[in-house]
């Protein structure tokens, strides 16, 4: 797989979950260091050059909010965030400040490696330079502004086109409404969660086999959406 080898940094100041998770991930062929602090992890990336980094939103001194932030402002590698359940305001908060995507506590190791996998896969993605993005039935020409579903044209609206657009740019990520409704509406529409609902309802209608599991784009209740492609091998 492209991404067995990936660095991989843990940033949590609980010793179990620091060991427990490590050792999930070794099992899984990635290299991973561990730090407790904010300050420890900032040094680790600048020496180490991890390709992810799974921060704890509770830390000591530096909370994990505040490193996200830190570690934003100097790379865009993938950020995994481990929040408590009920936490919907600080993981909305850590993920509009760059983080990827979040874990919630108490959580199967089986979730972490599925959103470890997800956010190095969109790093690979977003590493390429293809017009046309594929991706099981579907298929976006972002030169022509295309869109196909078995090689059937889909009708979008101009907005529902440039949502899918976005989406995809951010394949795996957790997009918040708010990052949403401002990136295609503007400020103005940045409160308006049902306008988004709609729209994405709509999208929805014209590019899932079934509304009811959608498989592309996926809802984080109290969070926000993601465009969750299918792996390689699930396209076969």
């Amino acid at each position: 797989m492209i991404h067995q080898g990936a660095r991989i940094l843990v940033v949590d100041d609980e010793p179990q979950i620091r060991r427990s998770l490590q050792v999930n991930l070794e099992t899984k062929n990635y290299a991973v260091e561990v730090a407790v602090s904010g300050e420890e992890a900032l040094q680790t990336i600048a020496r180490w050059k991890p390709d992810l980094v799974i921060v704890d939103l509770l830390l000591p001194s530096m909370n994990g909010i505040e490193l996200t932030s830190k570690i934003r402002e100097q790379s865009i590698i993938p950020i995994i965030v481990l929040s408590a359940v009920g936490d919907e305001r600080k993981k909305v908060k850590a993920l509009e400040c760059g983080a990827d995507d979040y874990v919630t506590k108490p959580f199967s190791m089986e979730e972490v490696l599925a959103r470890v996998r997800s956010a190095l896969r969109r790093t690979v993605m977003l590493s390429g330079t293809e017009p046309v993005f594929k991706n099981g039935a579907l298929s976006v020409n972002f030169e022509r502004r295309e869109v196909r579903l078995q090689n059937k044209l889909v009708k979008l609206t101009p907005t529902e086109y440039d949502l899918l657009k976005y989406m995809i740019q951010y394949a795996g990520k957790v997009l918040t409404h708010r990052t949403l409704l401002t990136a295609i509406w503007g400020e103005a529409y940045a409160d308006q969660a049902q306008y988004l609902r709609v729209f994405i309802g709509q999208l929805r209608k014209k590019i899932e086999r079934n509304t009811a599991r959608p498989t592309y784009i996926l809802t984080d209740p109290g969070v926000g959406y993601r465009f969750e492609p299918a792996l390689p091998e699930e396209n076969s």
